[in-house]
């Protein structure tokens, strides 16, 4: 039996972009305002969203599961931090895992959860879950969702 397949978004889905905006001098943040997540390093520098660890490890389960983010273009160390975070908090799931793109809509599957209709999330071809919208505001009502 195939299983269904769910693409992952790292920022603000799985990874906590503020914990890592919080680990950065104010010097940095004023040098970066407007283009915070150009900062060399920042990504490595974040926490994981609570609850979201521990959502993808019980999704994995049930469901083909990818990661799929985008790197910013101006940042040179944002794919390898990016990577660098999938191993130290999801390696076992994710392993080689990892689509880094700017354009999510050429992805094939069935679900996308995604906090932003940027980069292609909003035109995904399979069911994209807005988490943080009015439908699926947390963890707890993607899970029912996707588990029922």
């Amino acid at each position: 039996m195939n299983k269904k397949r769910i693409y992952f978004d790292m920022d603000g889905v799985l990874v906590d972009f503020k914990s890592g905006v919080e680990r950065v001098s104010s010097e940095t943040q004023e040098e970066y305002k407007g283009r915070i997540d150009e900062v060399p390093g920042i990504f490595s520098l974040m926490k994981p969203i609570p609850g979201a660890i521990e959502a993808a490890q019980l999704l994995a389960k049930h469901y083909d599961v990818y990661i799929l983010t985008t790197s910013p273009w101006n940042n040179p160390t944002a794919a390898s931090d990016k990577i660098e975070w999938v191993k130290r908090y999801l390696n076992g799931i994710f392993h080689k895992r990892v689509i880094i793109t700017h354009h999510k809509e050429l992805c094939q599957g069935d679900y996308l959860i995604d906090d932003s209709s940027k980069n292609g999330a909003s035109e995904f071809s399979g069911e994209w879950i807005q988490l943080g919208s009015d439908k699926f505001p947390d963890w707890d009502t993607i899970l029912k969702y996707l588990l029922m």
